[in-house]
């Protein structure tokens, strides 16, 4: 097996199936993502995930709702409790409150309308 000449430098984007794409993209919206490409009619969905990244959603019934635990996006932002207040005002109901954890993060869980587990978080100090 062939090794790799360098590091890796990025997550380019994440791709989550989503049973109902009107919801998902208001959802993440809500949540401060802004839409790239698509948008609530259509099967495919690019969101801008900070200067370089994208959170894709792609419409896919049959295989969301998500049956079982399957990860874990971490999404880092600049106000964990802003963040928070607008996924609660969005009717979201987090699994955590906003808090600091002892590996150095601001953070708090939630799931997305079809089940996919996030973490909204910053480093501390």
């Amino acid at each position: 097996m062939a090794t790799p000449d360098g590091p890796i430098h990025s997550i380019s984007a994440v791709t989550l199936a989503v049973s109902d794409m009107a919801r998902s993209v208001a959802f993440y919206r809500q949540a401060g993502f802004t839409v790239a490409a698509g948008g609530a009619d259509a099967a495919f969905t690019s969101l801008r995930a900070g200067d370089d990244g994208y959170l894709n959603l792609q419409l896919d019934p049959a295989h969301a709702p998500i049956a079982a635990i399957w990860g874990r996006v971490i999404i880092w932002v600049d106000d964990v409790d802003a963040t928070y207040e607008r996924v609660t005002r969005a009717g979201a109901t987090p699994s955590t409150a906003p808090a600091d954890a002892p590996w150095g993060e601001r953070y708090f869980h939630v799931c997305d309308p079809d089940g996919h587990e996030l973490s909204f978080a910053r480093p501390l100090g």
